[in-house]
C-alpha cells in the first residue's frame, strides 16, 4: 500500500520535472519568433544570462569539431605500428624484445584515455585445441598484466584466444610456428 503511495508521488514529480524542462522562457520564445520575420541574427541568450551572437557560437562549433578532428589525427599518429608481439614455445612469457612493443602501445593508451583495447592470443597448431586456446588465453592476461602494471584500466582491456584456429603463417615448420604464437593487439 505505502509503494503505490510513493510511486504516484515519483510518476506526478517526474511528469511535472519534464513539463519544467520543455517549459522555456517567455522571453527568449518571443524573441525567437521576431527574428524568423526581419530576417537578423538574434543573440543568443547563455544559461549564465550573457548574449552571444549565434555567429560566433557557429564559428566555435566549427573550431570545436576541427580541434577534434586534429587530436584524432594525432591519435592515430601516434598509434603503434608493431601491433603484434611474439611469444617462445609452450609459454606465456612476455619476451624481453617485446617490451619496448607493449611500452609503446602502454603510453598510446596512457595518453588517450578513452581508448579501448583487446588483445587477441594465439598459439601453433601443436597441442590439442583446448591446451592451445588456453595457452592463447593466457598469453593475451600476460600482456594485460602487463598494462595493468603500467596503469591501464582493466575495464579498458578485453582478452580473446583463438588458439591455433587463426594462423600467422600457414606451414608445418618452427619458421610458421614462430610467427603463429603470439598476441594481436586491436584498437
Amino acid at each position: 500500500m505505502e509503494f503505490k503511495k510513493y510511486s504516484k508521488t515519483l510518476f506526478f514529480g517526474a511528469t511535472l520535472a519534464v513539463l519544467a524542462g520543455c517549459g522555456g522562457n517567455a522571453a527568449t520564445q518571443e524573441q525567437g519568433s521576431d527574428s524568423a520575420s526581419d530576417g537578423q541574427v538574434q543573440p543568443v541568450v547563455t544559461s549564465d544570462g550573457s548574449n552571444t551572437d549565434s555567429s560566433v557560437n557557429g564559428e566555435q562549433m566549427g573550431q570545436d569539431a576541427q580541434s577534434m578532428k586534429d587530436q584524432a589525427a594525432d591519435a592515430m599518429a601516434a598509434m603503434p605500428e608493431v601491433e603484434t608481439v611474439y611469444f617462445g614455445f609452450d609459454t606465456s612469457a612476455i619476451r624481453d624484445d617485446s617490451r619496448e612493443v607493449l611500452d609503446l602501445h602502454v603510453a598510446y593508451l596512457n595518453a588517450n584515455p578513452m581508448q579501448n583495447v583487446v588483445l587477441e592470443g594465439h598459439a601453433d597448431e601443436r597441442g590439442t585445441r583446448e591446451y592451445n586456446n588456453a595457452l592463447g588465453e593466457r598469453r593475451g592476461n600476460a600482456v594485460k598484466s602487463y598494462f595493468m602494471v603500467q596503469g591501464v584500466s582493466a575495464d579498458r582491456i578485453e582478452v580473446i584466444s583463438y588458439g591455433e584456429e587463426k594462423p600467422a603463417v600457414i606451414g608445418h615448420n618452427n619458421a610458421a610456428w614462430s610467427k603463429n604464437r603470439r598476441v594481436e593487439i586491436k584498437y
